[in-house]
């Protein structure tokens, strides 16, 4: 296996509390700076970056003049309600030097598992992006219940490289990547350079959480790589206070531990679409339509389209049939039911009379759309 980072142009970056607070002493403005100058040079250099953010409540706490992590929920929703205004504060000082603006975006489970709160987070993430803004993501502490919670920001990280079929998720910690035992019991364990996500032994080999700063450790990291490897996306862990840590990276050095996903980005995602969600509709098609999607791969629009059967809503998969009724693909509508029978058969013209703007011109978009039968 050799890692290969040249394609990747969307990464999303996760800095654990334990870097960020310098194990819980308040934030440490000046490893803060250092990552948001790297993130200004890849930002410059044209890449699409997303920052996933710990330390919310660790900053709460040093304002506070707490001293241990609390470990009742509603005293944790008030340390982080105090720490994410100075937080978000800190990163946009240092953002702002380069003319970049910040994002503050919080989610919660909820947000991700509820598939119109997802579609919406996935929107105004992807908009975020085209305009160049840097999203600054961390779990809304200060609301979610406890079993909302994704209980630490590595998994949040990997859910959010799935939301947005991220390239490489890197996690910036205070270990140098992933052990074959655990380093602060075994002196002589080695560093693993390049595993294959998912690989039952690796977990195994993680230990748990290191400080009592953060809640995560190595293993929620080993299970967060598995988890962005369900979208292709390929994982680094590394430590963080390595100099020019993403700079290197971005380089090709081989730092930390790298994380195979078992399929690359495209095959995952088509596996994804066409086996492991359950259709909600289907959607009829002349046969200009259909010979456009099996030979070109093109959005499916609405002039295209002479019927449509079943109760889905906007996000549901739904599948394509051509004129002889056999199935040639399957995506994610971008309209419920009624919405597309108001569309049918109609041309972007006629629509952009009857609707005004259209912002999703589609019925499926291509990104969203697999081919099942040639």
């Amino acid at each position: 296996m050799n890692r290969s980072l040249a394609d990747s142009r969307r990464w999303v970056v996760k800095i654990g509390s334990s870097l960020l607070t310098n194990n819980g002493l308040g934030l440490d403005s000046e490893a803060i700076a250092q990552w948001v100058q790297q993130l200004l040079v890849l930002h410059r250099a044209g890449m699409e970056l997303i920052l996933v953010s710990s330390g919310a409540v660790a900053a709460g706490m040093e304002r506070l003049g707490w001293t241990q992590r609390p470990e009742r929920l509603h005293q944790l929703q008030a340390a982080a309600s105090i720490g994410q205004a100075a937080l978000i504060q800190t990163y946009q000082q240092y953002l702002q030097k380069g003319a970049v603006v910040g994002a503050q975006v919080l989610l919660t489970h909820d947000d991700l598992r509820d598939r119109q709160r997802h579609l919406a987070a996935r929107a105004t993430l992807r908009t975020l992006l085209d305009m160049r803004a840097l999203p600054i993501i961390n779990e809304n502490d200060a609301v979610t219940s406890s079993e909302l919670r994704f209980g630490d920001n590595d998994t949040l990280a990997a859910m959010v490289s799935n939301l947005l079929e991220a390239d490489l998720l890197i996690i910036l910690t205070d270990q140098q990547g992933l052990y074959d035992a655990d380093p602060r019991q075994h002196p002589h364990a080695r560093l693993l350079s390049e595993v294959k996500a998912g690989d039952p032994q690796l977990l195994q080999m993680a230990g748990g959480a290191g400080t009592g700063v953060g809640s995560g450790g190595m293993r929620t990291k080993v299970l967060a790589a598995e988890r962005a490897a369900r979208s292709g996306t390929a994982t680094i862990v590394c430590a963080g206070r390595t100099e020019n840590v993403l700079l290197r990276l971005w380089a090709g050095e081989p730092l930390g531990t790298y994380f195979h996903p078992a399929l690359p980005k495209l095959a995952a995602r088509k596996r994804w679409l066409a086996g492991q969600l359950r259709p909600r509709g289907t959607l009829h098609l002349d046969a200009g339509a259909a010979r456009v999607l099996r030979e070109k791969g093109s959005s499916l629009l609405p002039v295209g389209v002479h019927a449509a059967e079943g109760d889905f809503q906007r996000g549901d998969l739904v599948c394509c049939l051509d004129p002889k009724g056999r199935e040639i693909a399957r995506g994610l509508v971008n309209f419920g039911t009624e919405e597309v029978r108001q569309r049918l058969g109609k041309s972007s013209e006629v629509l952009k009379a009857e609707f005004g703007s259209l912002d999703e011109p589609e019925l499926i978009h291509r990104d969203n759309l697999v081919i099942t039968s040639p």
